[in-house]
């Protein structure tokens, strides 16, 4: 009855949602790569959302060709009638992700500091996609713990670039470049709201 009324006044439905993707086993370290391609391009859009829009495409993608090593999710969101409101619980979620472990990549780099020759390859990866979108798309404001559903979100999330209704898209991943590792016990400490697919 709310929603309805809502859009009787012509006010603008918003949705910010974040994704949890939990990635396991011997091949995933490679993604990390990825992933840190596009938080660079991100840095260098300085916000351009039609830059981010086609990254987080092209993150989807990567994902979805990963599928074989996806070992749990979770997803929460909430829809919002005003900007402003939907604008804080996007900050709200941002700022946890960003306090999640290891989940901000540095790309600094010290010459001088030497390098090992070879690293330790972790065998867990989280991806966090946050984003906020205008409209409705029953893909993404449903439960996504099962592998059918969540293949069907990532690909609206790569259709809601081109349909020009994303406002905001924040991705974090854990963690945050090769060399670093994410234990089984820092997943249950940092990301207990993982449901294994």
């Amino acid at each position: 009855m709310r929603d309805t009324f809502n859009r009787m006044i012509g006010r603008n439905r918003n949705v910010v949602l974040r994704l949890f993707l939990h990635l396991s086993g011997s091949e995933v370290a490679p993604i990390l790569g990825r992933l840190n391609r596009v938080a660079q391009k991100a840095i260098d859009a300085e916000g351009d959302i039609e830059v981010l829009g086609v990254e987080l495409g092209e993150l989807c993608e990567t994902l979805l060709r990963f599928d074989e090593y996806w070992f749990s999710a979770a997803n929460e969101g909430d829809v919002f009638w005003d900007e402003g409101e939907a604008g804080d619980y996007f900050n709200e979620l941002f700022n946890d992700s960003a306090q999640r472990y290891k989940s901000s990549a540095d790309f600094s780099f010290d010459s001088g500091e030497s390098q090992p020759l070879t690293v330790p390859v972790t065998r867990n990866v989280i991806v966090i996609i946050t984003v906020a979108y205008e409209g409705e798309v029953s893909e993404l404001e449903t439960d996504l713990a099962n592998i059918q559903d969540l293949k069907e979100a990532l690909k609206a999330l790569i259709n809601l670039h081109y349909k020009h209704t994303l406002r905001a898209i924040q991705v974090h991943f854990s963690p945050a470049q090769l060399g670093d590792e994410l234990t089984n016990d820092q997943l249950l400490q940092y990301f207990p709201e993982l449901i294994p697919l």
